[in-house]
C-alpha cells in the first residue's frame, strides 16, 4: 500500500519541529525528507523552493502565533487568569527560541518576530491596563521576562513561573 502524501502543513509541522531541535539548517529538503521518511520529490511538490518553503513556514507560525492572541482575548476568566493563560501562550511557543536565534541572521525572519512581538505587547498591555497598570514599561518588562528566560535556559516552566510571580506583584498593586 502506498503511502499518503504529505499535506504543505505537515512539512511545515515537521520544519518548525525540526527548528527547534536543529536550528534552521534542519529547513531544507534532505534533512526534512530523511526526518519524514519520504522523497524530496514530496518536498518539491508543496514547495518551489527551500526559500518558499521557509516563508510558507514563518508565515504559518506567525498567522498561529496572532490566532492564539485572538483566541485567549475571546476567553473568559478573572484577569489574573487571563494573564497567566498570555504567559502560557508564550511560553507554548515551543519554535519562539529558536526562530530568534535565526532572526539575527534573517531579516525575514526578524519581521515577522517583530510583528508577534507587537502584538502580543499591546495585548499584554490591554490586560494590564484593564487592572489599571497604565506604565507600559511594566507589561514590556513582563514580556521581557517571559521571552528572555525561555532563551536563557530550556526548560519548561521557569519563564512561567517567574511571569507568575510578575502577576502577582501586579494584582497586589491593584
Amino acid at each position: 500500500m502506498a503511502k499518503a502524501p504529505l499535506s504543505p502543513a505537515a512539512w511545515i509541522d515537521a520544519g518548525l519541529a525540526q527548528l527547534t531541535l536543529s536550528g534552521p539548517l534542519a529547513l531544507r529538503a534532505e534533512p526534512l525528507s530523511r526526518h519524514l521518511k519520504t522523497s524530496k520529490g514530496s518536498f518539491y511538490w508543496h514547495f518551489k523552493d527551500v526559500p518558499a518553503f521557509q516563508a510558507a513556514l514563518l508565515a504559518q507560525w506567525q498567522d498561529r502565533a496572532l490566532a492564539q492572541l485572538g483566541d485567549d482575548a475571546m476567553l473568559d476568566g478573572s484577569d489574573t487568569d487571563k494573564m497567566i493563560r498570555f504567559g502560557q501562550s508564550v511560553q507554548n511557543d515551543t519554535a519562539g527560541p529558536a526562530l530568534r536565534a535565526w532572526a539575527q541572521a534573517d531579516s525575514s525572519v526578524a519581521k515577522a518576530i517583530a510583528t508577534v512581538d507587537a502584538a502580543r505587547l499591546k495585548h499584554l498591555t490591554g490586560l494590564m491596563i484593564d487592572i489599571g497598570v497604565l506604565n507600559e514599561d511594566f507589561a514590556l518588562a513582563a514580556y521581557g521576562t517571559l521571552v528572555g528566560l525561555k532563551q536563557m535556559r530550556n526548560d519548561d516552566g521557569d519563564a512561567l513561573v517567574a511571569f507568575a510571580a510578575l502577576v502577582d506583584l501586579v494584582m497586589a498593586l491593584k
